[in-house]
């Protein structure tokens, strides 16, 4: 009997939820409806009033030992009362435990995770923000992160938060369309930014959000109907992207050119044995491209980097240009070579993403 009943027990606490917040507010649960039994108790036993039978109960759960309401207790009493000891010791000692482990444990790690991320937030700059934590807003995510590229995430559903901290990613838990969430998440200083929301409308909005409150950040918005790619434009979307488009493409482009599909792959896949990108090196005033010719720039000897197209400051664009052609102030050369020969050539020739 006393084995089945220690058995019953051990499987009662051990189901007990793994989260130290869970379990207290059962403790708590717990504990409120012992003191209602413990209250009903005294008065069916000892015939207390319902003021005398609380008092002997918050006495009793407490162990300050007062003395009894009315004289000596029952034997029945005392039994009942011996019980109740023992049980309120029991539950207000988990409940403790369980409040030492919040403020202690993982939870305060948490906050403190948390509080850091805000931090890192409100000093970010030169960053992109991704509006839409969706299955395109993780890939873009990930992408980011493999070029060691700051960005933040902006979504309404309060459920990514967790995984946000955990991963250290700065993020703000709102709707991307209203203003005082794209300012929280740093638009006015922000480089880019992906409406990648699953809805056409909020997408609109989240563009024209982001293009009133910084007129030079460049945007790319997701569009899943035709009908409403002319109106992102308008909203002042640099980019739109049809997904469901682009996935066809790719598909058809594999049946019928396997080869130059898994050329592409090689090249813009993000994993950690990538070792070549495309990149683009803006030909600015301090540039030492300016005036040169694709022949005689340095880019293929020094860098070992070769010059795929030149989008042209009327935005012209000329594909595999030939070793006359002059590079201009204003231009933008489409590179392909090693990583960080692609990364540092980007970053002092940083320009317009127009």
């Amino acid at each position: 009997m006393i084995e089945r009943i220690a058995s019953t027990l051990g499987n009662w606490f051990g189901s007990f939820p793994s989260d130290p917040l869970r379990r207290l507010q059962l403790s708590l649960a717990i504990l409120a409806v012992l003191t209602i039994g413990a209250v009903i108790g005294f008065m069916l036993i000892e015939s207390y009033t319902l003021v005398d039978a609380l008092y002997m109960t918050i006495i009793t759960l407490s162990t300050v030992g007062f003395g009894e309401v009315r004289g000596s207790l029952t034997p029945e009493g005392r039994v009942f009362t011996s019980i109740l000891i023992v049980l309120g010791i029991g539950v207000a000692t988990t409940a403790v435990s369980n409040a030492v482990s919040i403020v202690l444990g993982e939870r305060w790690g948490v906050r403190v995770k948390k509080r850091q991320l805000e931090q890192t937030l409100m000093q970010m700059k030169d960053h992109y923000i991704i509006c839409g934590y969706g299955r395109m807003g993780r890939q873009i995510a990930a992408d980011l992160t493999a070029r060691s590229e700051p960005f933040v995430v902006v979504d309404a559903n309060e459920d990514i938060e967790e995984r946000m901290i955990e991963m250290g990613v700065p993020h703000v838990i709102g709707n991307a369309t209203h203003d005082d969430v794209l300012i929280k998440a740093g638009i006015a200083q922000a480089r880019g930014l992906v409406a990648a929301l699953n809805d056409d409308p909020d997408n609109v909005l989240t563009v024209l959000s982001a293009r009133e409150l910084n007129p030079k950040v460049f945007i790319i918005a997701r569009v899943t109907r035709l009908e409403t790619e002319s109106k992102l434009r308008t909203a002042g979307a640099n980019r739109v992207i049809n997904p469901y488009q682009i996935g066809g493409h790719r598909m058809a482009l594999t049946l019928l050119r396997p080869a130059v599909n898994d050329f592409l792959e090689h090249i813009f896949h993000f994993g950690a044995d990538r070792n070549i990108d495309i990149g683009q090196i803006f030909v600015n005033e301090q540039s030492q491209l300016s005036g040169q010719t694709i022949g005689n720039c340095e880019l293929r000897r020094e860098h070992q980097v070769n010059i795929l197209g030149i989008r042209k400051a009327n935005n012209q664009l000329i594909i595999t240009p030939s070793p006359q052609e002059g590079i201009e102030l204003g231009d933008t050369l489409i590179v392909i070579g090693p990583l960080d020969a692609i990364y540092n050539l980007e970053r002092r020739n940083q320009g317009a993403d127009a």
